[in-house]
């Protein structure tokens, strides 16, 4: 194997692992797991909502959370998808994701940004996000 073989399988094995993370991210949202959620952030992710509140390290980000993600309500359910994977760094990588909650009023949209950074033991977490709500004129 070629190295840039051997780098193309493993950008490719990372975006799967990136793709995986946003997809427990939909997952914990749905089920409202707090606990699985905060499992994805690293020690010092940053944080900041779709209304612009900036939460600094997990200990922010997991009072928060447990404080509002069981008790959120929403009438349908939410997707979450990795749209575009930018690797910064072999081990930091920018994620445009698409949030949807679907519901009978109709759709609304969410896009975040999520800064990952690849772990010694290989896991992705979640670093630095924003979390923007999509308004549509």
């Amino acid at each position: 194997m070629t190295t840039e073989t051997a780098h193309t399988a493993a950008a490719q094995s990372d975006r799967r692992a990136i793709a995986e993370v946003v997809a427990t991210v939909e997952r914990t949202q749905r089920a409202k797991d707090p606990d699985g959620f905060l499992a994805l952030f690293h020690s010092d992710a940053v944080w900041t909502t779709g209304h612009g509140k900036v939460l600094i390290g997990l200990d922010a980000i997991a009072e928060f959370t447990r404080a509002v993600l069981p008790n959120a309500t929403w009438d349908g359910d939410v997707t979450y998808e990795a749209m575009h994977t930018q690797f910064l760094r072999p081990d930091v990588a920018a994620v445009k994701v698409r949030q949807v909650y679907h519901s009978p009023q109709g759709d609304t949209e969410g896009a975040p940004l999520y800064v990952m950074t690849k772990q010694d033991d290989g896991r992705w977490l979640l670093h630095a996000c924003q979390n923007t709500e999509v308004h549509v004129d």
